[in-house]
């Protein structure tokens, strides 16, 4: 019987998706959870497996089609009855198994494949054709690696995006022996650091150059857009003496790392005092709907991660809940796997407060937009020595901006200094033990 593939919605804010290459065509037949199209939103890049096994009957939306989630994009006639469902993004949650990482309470574990059900693996040589979907191969080329070098799980030796990934985890130096025989990009260092971005390449042929948008820009745009035309944006700020952090970080970078297998970094100490910020003044954890407010009780952090392809945000789930490292955990793990591309769409949906952090590039500070339907982003500008007067004498200290943009629809200017003071406190008399 009849199956409707349905557009999946990748987070809380994103209402459509575009289609950006089918990897199947009418006719062809498909097994269940096999990649069936690619997707690209302001969240995240995807590949949708196929909910189903069976023959693919029609498709309904072109590529480059931008469709509103839960839109039927495909057809698939395979056994059972007539069901509609939504495909499952590649390392999307299993349903029916629950994750144990204390990191991300009362997720989903990521789906993988049986042993059974999987064919074995193998290794494309030399000279043969790679099996392989577009976005494996863009993430082949973000960390210059030899797609002949990966073995692919998928019928006929394809490499998934699942299989590029796992190769990635492999300990650095068999990734850099596979990945010699590629040489880097005229210009560029053979291995990029994550999230840095050094911009397209333009060759003139006349005074100007002209270039369509990428889906995943044009999303972005209009989500930015929205958001502007959404919230009354007002942006406070304040400078904070972060240096009694700066000393805990340096006396307690190698206790914390040994002990924790972590860096230590200065975000997670901004965080919890963000968190507990938010618990006096609970304003800023709400919702806008119509003429009413909707506090959430439950504190999903957002935390900003730069790509080289635009911004993603992951969300730290119940971030009120979470000790200084437990905090730290969750941050790492869900930003190195922002840059992997491996996060699931629980991942990056349901955010109810925003830490953006463009000080790790330079900046002093900024005034960033409200991420949707959120009410307040907070950034966090460089931390630099400068000089301050303390006790009518010049002093040179570590400080940094930090800037809060609200919805002045519901928070005052006074509430919002109130909370920024808060946290401007908190960093300046640092309490919480971090281990």
């Amino acid at each position: 019987m009849p199956t409707n593939v349905m557009m999946p919605q990748m987070g809380e804010s994103v209402a459509e998706g575009t289609i950006t290459k089918w990897l199947k065509k009418p006719g062809d037949h498909i097994e269940r959870d096999e990649p069936l199209f690619e997707i690209t939103t302001d969240k995240v890049d995807a590949e949708i497996p196929s909910p189903v096994s069976g023959i693919l009957s029609k498709i309904l939306a072109v590529e480059n089609e931008t469709v509103a989630v839960n839109t039927v994009v495909a057809i698939i006639d395979g056994q059972g009855p007539t069901e509609t469902t939504g495909a499952k993004p590649e390392g999307a949650a299993a349903p029916e198994v629950q994750a144990t990482r204390p990191d991300t309470p009362g997720a989903a574990a990521e789906f993988q494949p049986s042993a059974e059900a999987a064919p074995p693996p193998s290794t494309v040589h030399a000279g043969e054709k790679v099996r392989s979907s577009p976005l494996v191969r863009r993430i082949a080329r973000e960390h210059n690696v030899d797609l002949h070098q990966v073995k692919g799980t998928g019928l006929g030796g394809r490499i998934s995006k699942t299989d590029i990934l796992a190769f990635l985890e492999r300990p650095a130096k068999s990734v850099a022996e596979a990945s010699a025989a590629k040489p880097g990009v005229a210009g560029r260092p053979a291995a990029a650091a994550p999230g840095v971005s050094y911009g397209q390449t333009i060759t003139f042929t006349g005074p100007t150059h002209v270039t369509a948008m990428t889906p995943q820009r044009r999303l972005v745009a209009e989500h930015m857009l929205n958001s502007r035309k959404t919230s009354a944006h007002v942006t406070t700020v304040f400078e904070v003496d972060m240096t009694p952090i700066v000393q805990i970080r340096e006396r307690m970078a190698r206790e914390f790392e040994q002990r924790q297998g972590l860096k230590l970094t200065y975000t997670p100490f901004i965080a919890r005092a963000a968190v507990e910020a938010i618990k006096y003044f609970p304003i800023l954890n709400s919702s806008v709907e119509g003429t009413t407010i909707v506090y959430k009780q439950a504190i999903h952090l957002g935390i900003a991660v730069a790509l080289e392809t635009g911004l993603i945000v992951p969300v730290v789930k119940h971030a009120e809940e979470k000790s200084f490292s437990e905090m730290a955990r969750a941050i790492q793990d869900l930003a190195s796997r922002a840059r992997s591309k491996r996060l699931n769409v629980d991942e990056v949906k349901d955010g109810t407060f925003t830490l953006t952090n463009p000080g790790v590039f330079g900046s002093l500070f900024g005034t960033p937009i409200i991420n949707q339907p959120q009410v307040a982003i907070l950034g966090v500008g460089a931390i630099e020595k400068r000089p301050v007067i303390r006790d009518d004498a010049i002093a040179i200290r570590s400080t940094a901006y930090l800037m809060l943009t609200f919805d002045h629809r519901i928070i005052d200017g006074g509430v919002a200094d109130q909370f920024m003071a808060h946290l401007k406190n908190s960093l300046e008399n640092w309490q919480e033990p971090i281990l």
